[in-house]
């Protein structure tokens, strides 16, 4: 029998069964994403955090998770001796965050990250008959507060505070600290109107 003539009599029932047993595959998924993310911290990871598929760590692996964080896939947690990256509770990272902590790295209770948001508390230093890649870093602690949003496609830098209950827009460059309650947007961010914390 041709695979033209075969192909309709396989499909209806292998459908019926992915329908079926898409939760337990979603469940087992979940549970492999959690373990291996939890292989790869010094801390432990609390089993009410959700991993919705693979997560990136590199380096030292000196990440602490609070209760009910919610991760997508493909995000990349980075930490270097003695930097920490800290989540509080019910922090949400969406698909593709870049956190890079080179001094620390401190998200707040609540707050939301949106997709491929970028936030590194370092830049390349530059030092004259120095490659590039050869000169160091220059680094500066990184401090988000509770119930802040940040959406997608924003850059934090170094030395950077965002008070309670800030929104950054899509796609700011965040130089410098952002007020409590504000609202930020552009490049570099700017005020775009205060709301109350």
């Amino acid at each position: 029998m041709s695979s033209s003539l075969l192909k309709p009599l396989l499909v209806s029932p292998l459908r019926t069964a992915l329908r079926l047993t898409a939760g337990l595959r979603e469940s087992i998924k979940r549970l492999y994403s959690h373990a291996a993310l939890s292989s790869q911290l010094r801390s432990p990871l609390p089993s009410s955090t959700v991993v919705l598929g693979h997560i990136f760590v590199h380096g030292t692996g000196n990440i602490r998770f609070g209760n009910n964080a919610l991760l997508y896939p493909q995000c990349h947690l980075e930490t270097h001796n003695p930097a920490a990256i800290t989540l509080g509770e019910n922090v949400v990272l969406s698909r593709g965050v870049h956190l890079v902590a080179m001094s620390g790295i401190t998200i707040g209770n609540g707050s939301m990250v949106g997709e491929y948001t970028s936030i590194r508390d370092a830049n390349h230093a530059r030092t004259d008959g120095i490659a590039l890649r050869d000169a160091g870093h220059n680094s500066k602690p990184i401090v988000i507060g509770n119930e802040v949003w940040i959406g997608r496609g924003v850059t934090i830098l170094g030395g950077v505070t965002i008070g309670d209950g800030a929104t950054i827009g899509a796609n700011a460059v965040v130089t410098r600290d952002v007020s409590a309650g504000d609202v930020v947007g552009g490049v570099p961010a700017a005020s775009l109107r205060a709301r109350k914390p």
